[in-house]
């Protein structure tokens, strides 16, 4: 049996106290207000998946750290609500004049670039004027000045010409931001269901159905107590197939948004590290992240619960990460992943022992696994004992008891391995795709569209050894780099400024140690110089835009293909894989790779 240590005897304790009350209230609905919340979530600016089918740096160890270093959700979230400025005129200045203390609330973050917060105001103030709803304070927020909104005195003047459609609605202006950034919101709308003494009790990433809210108002007087108990799953999440496999019941009408009001590329990989209360609330909290969900992945139990994985069903502790994709790509994902976990731990992170506790990376999409083999080599390198995270394909998630989800949003004490602190600092060397679509190949080169990187600094945002090669014409020592045996189709650009340079088409496997081309995806985007360093005549290559050394070019490639050997140092590129390529910038590209 695996080892029972204080995390597991907190979670025993929490489930002991809350039996009593894990009944289904009746007259929530047929199905009770657990099952409601879960089971229908109209997904919005974020999504809320509750089952998968099968699928085909850090730089030290990681220790306990005190509580009291990490950002925490503040238990005195109401206080701060009522303190807010308040901007439907006739409803009071200040959220103390709306907000009822006595009372639980429902609370919905918004932005006025959302289409879909747009599109529900009015079904927002309709359940505020409810006599359904007269046991709930029902609440939005607005954050002016974070995540796209418009600046605080921009968006007042902005309500102030709206607020007439809306004369019941509560707004709350929260400027600070720092009720969204306590919460991981990064996609509206978002829903906070919070206790009588202002404690959350839940929290939905996108939006919440009529038969949901309904579902709350009637159990508003109970303040929530079934919602606590937190003992039930997700339902109508998961069905089995004639051959008992897991299949995806997804949602048919989603829409997701960005922070510029347009639809979300969104792509998931599922992170495994140890006690997933830490790992999902540090996910959520990395830019681009748009939701992070606690379950348990690629067992041996359909279904378990809490106790049958730590009594052996096989299953990692995995969190879903769901991700803008336009925003953030995997690759830098996974250098905020590699930053909190000890990948050399064989299932152990922090005080956490046993196989439900080993550390993984679990994908659904095939040409993700270059990308993952890429990062684990790259990690691998800084490590002299073996690093032992899982690399596989997706086998089955199933989503964690209610009670596990935003755990430490709910428990601001409770127990975490990881420092949440470290996801706002940007990784070092991370990228980010940030290019807008074309549709062309000559507009997918044109230089003009990678000229607006930083050259002064690029200290700050390359590693050391990618600022050595490209500013300072270092080289890399040979088979050192990841990309060297690297195969998958995709493009290689430039590490400084995005510009595509090599096609993976025309990679081979020279033997000489560093990645291999045997021509440029374009003479264009490179050019070529006399390099006599060394006592040597060599011809070096540079790329177009950002001028960073690449390598140099040699006659002695395949002469079937043309001779040529550009040798470039794996430092100066960035992979793109070719199922990215498209929300990353670059999809008329993409046809170059596949022909």
């Amino acid at each position: 049996m695996p080892h029972k240590n204080i995390r597991d005897t907190n979670r025993t304790d929490i489930k002991a106290l809350t039996t009593g009350s894990s009944r289904w209230f009746k007259n929530a609905s047929a199905f009770g207000i657990t099952t409601v919340l879960s089971a229908g979530i109209l997904v919005a600016c974020g999504q809320m998946s509750n089952a998968e089918s099968k699928a085909s740096g850090s730089t030290g160890k990681q220790k306990s750290e005190s509580i009291s270093s990490r950002d925490m959700l503040p238990s005195d979230m109401l206080q701060q609500m009522q303190a807010l400025p308040q901007l439907t005129k006739g409803l009071g200045d200040t959220g103390a004049a709306v907000i009822d203390p006595n009372k639980p609330t429902l609370v919905k973050f918004w932005a006025s670039w959302c289409p879909l917060c747009l599109g529900t105001l009015e079904e927002t103030e309709t359940w505020r004027k409810d006599p359904k709803f007269a046991d709930l304070n029902v609440v939005t927020v607005a954050s002016p000045g974070h995540l796209n909104e418009k600046e605080d005195s921009e968006f007042t003047t902005w309500y102030a010409g709206v607020q007439a459609d809306y004369p019941k609605l509560l707004v709350l202006s929260d400027p600070s931001g720092e009720l969204i950034e306590k919460l991981g919101v990064q996609v509206y709308p978002s829903w906070a269901i919070l206790d009588k003494k202002g404690n959350l009790v839940h929290l939905v990433k996108g939006n919440i159905s009529a038969e949901q809210a309904y579902a709350l108002a009637e159990n508003a007087n109970n303040d929530f107590a079934e919602l606590k108990s937190g003992n039930a799953k997700p339902a109508n999440a998961q069905a089995l197939d004639n051959n008992n496999k897991i299949e995806t019941i997804k949602q048919k009408d989603g829409v997701y948004y960005n922070d510029k009001g347009k639809p979300i590329n969104t792509r998931s990989i599922y992170l495994a590290g140890g006690c997933f209360w830490g790992v999902e609330a540090y996910m959520e909290r990395v830019d681009g992240v748009v939701d992070a969900v606690s379950g348990y992945a690629n067992g041996d139990t359909a279904n378990p619960s809490y106790e049958q994985v730590i009594r052996g069903s096989g299953h990692a502790e995995t969190v879903k990460v769901t991700y803008d994709a336009d925003k953030i790509d995997l690759d830098t994902l996974l250098k905020y992943y590699f930053r909190v976990v000890d990948p050399t731990s064989l299932n152990k992170q922090g005080n956490d022992r046993g196989v439900q506790y080993r550390s993984g990376i679990y994908y659904t999409d095939q040409e993700d696994k270059a990308v993952i083999d890429a990062a684990l080599k790259r990690v691998q390198s800084q490590y002299k004992q073996k690093v032992v995270v899982e690399n596989e394909a997706l086998d089955n998630f199933y989503v964690a008891e209610a009670y596990h989800q935003d755990y430490l949003a709910k428990n601001p004490n409770g127990y975490c391995h990881i420092d949440l602190s470290l996801a706002a600092d940007k990784p070092e060397g991370a990228t980010q795709a940030k290019l807008a679509p074309v549709s062309t190949v000559a507009e997918a080169l044109d230089p003009k569209r990678y000229a607006g990187f930083d050259k002064g600094a690029l200290k700050n945002t390359l590693t050391k050894a990618q600022y050595n090669i490209t500013q300072d014409a270092g080289t890399e020592r040979a088979f050192s780099h990841e990309y060297d045996d690297l195969f998958a189709p995709g493009i290689y650009v430039d590490v400084v400024s995005g510009e595509p340079l090599f096609l993976s088409t025309d990679k081979y496997q020279s033997g000489c140690g560093w990645p291999s081309f045997t021509k440029p995806i374009d003479m264009q985007v490179i050019t070529q110089y006399e390099d006599k360093a060394f006592n040597m005549v060599r011809t070096e290559v540079r790329s177009r835009v950002a001028d960073s050394h690449l390598g140099h070019v040699f006659p002695d490639g395949p002469k079937d293909r043309g001779g040529l050997r550009y040798c470039i140092n794996g430092g100066a590129l960035q992979f793109i894989p070719v199922s990215v390529m498209p929300q990353s910038g670059y999809a008329p590209l993409v046809k170059l790779v596949k022909s």
